[in-house]
């Protein structure tokens, strides 16, 4: 009788260690393995963690598959994500959530669209003196465009047409973007310089000469027409006076007229004592 609760203490026990080994070896972790069996980079791994440790300057980055995270080592870290360092690990830290890629968690590199860059930050509206850029996500200055340059004027001088040798030429271009506050400024938009060319002499004198006789021709109708009106004054005023004082009065002004061409037509003389040499 003795034998059999012997027997029978010993069969439970065996039992209940045999359990305590199932349950064990099902909460056991998964064994670790050095790099010899694990992907490259890594320095320790698990069978369904992966990459636990990476081997030195790697970075270890949880890729998310699902609900399941598994560890991989990169030289570098992904678009969105940045690096730390420490003496223990290297990991790869997720950006903000404005960001697109990162250098540090306060310092974006680029923004996702809708945001803006602008010194580190990502903003959804630039501060004055710059302006959104859609294809750079960037806040920028605008800076002064200008169209083409003209082609050059011909030479001329100013204020002369003809009878010159040396003169200047000029060109211009036209402003199509103004600058913002920061923006650079416009370049000259008009520019001249020295030119040559083969003198041109001025129009010959005698080319104005049927405009002097012009002159002379009214100057000679208006003489005439003033003789006109004369003449026709004397002959009211003759009317006026029956004629006859008028007549005498022509006559005596012939007799002057003549008298004092004979005199001025005779040679002068020398007389002494009354008689002439």
């Amino acid at each position: 009788m003795h034998l059999q609760l012997i027997s029978i203490v010993l069969i439970l026990h065996c039992m209940e260690y045999t359990n305590c080994q199932q349950h064990a070896s099902r909460h056991r972790p998964h064994k670790q393995s050095m790099s010899s069996g694990c992907q490259s980079g890594c320095l320790t791994c698990s069978e369904y963690n992966g990459c636990l440790s990476c081997k030195p300057r790697l970075f270890i980055f949880l890729e998310r598959n699902g609900m399941k995270q598994t560890g991989v080592c990169l030289p570098s870290c992904p678009s969105g994500y940045y690096g730390t360092r420490s003496p223990d690990r290297n990991d790869c830290t997720k950006c903000r959530p404005e960001c697109d890629s990162c250098f540090t968690g306060n310092f974006c590199t680029r923004c996702r669209p809708g945001f803006y860059l602008h010194q580190g930050k990502c903003l959804q509206t630039c501060p004055e003196g710059r302006v959104p850029s859609l294809a750079q996500r960037e806040c920028v200055p605008v800076h002064c465009e200008v169209d083409e340059w003209s082609e050059w004027s011909p030479c001329s001088r100013p204020g002369k047409t003809c009878g010159f040798k040396r003169g200047e030429e000029t060109r211009t271009r036209k402003v199509i973007q103004t600058p913002s506050l920061l923006g650079h400024a416009c370049p000259p938009t008009y520019e001249k310089r020295e030119c040559v060319v083969k003198k041109k002499k001025c129009p010959d004198k005698r080319h104005r000469r049927p405009d002097r006789r012009n002159r002379n021709n009214r100057r000679d109708k208006e003489n005439q027409e003033g003789r006109q009106e004369r003449k026709k004054e004397r002959e009211k005023e003759r009317k006026v006076t029956g004629g006859g004082e008028w007549e005498d009065s022509e006559s005596r002004n012939k007799t002057e007229r003549r008298r004092r061409r004979g005199h001025t037509s005779r040679s002068p003389v020398s007389m002494e004592g009354g008689v002439e040499q």
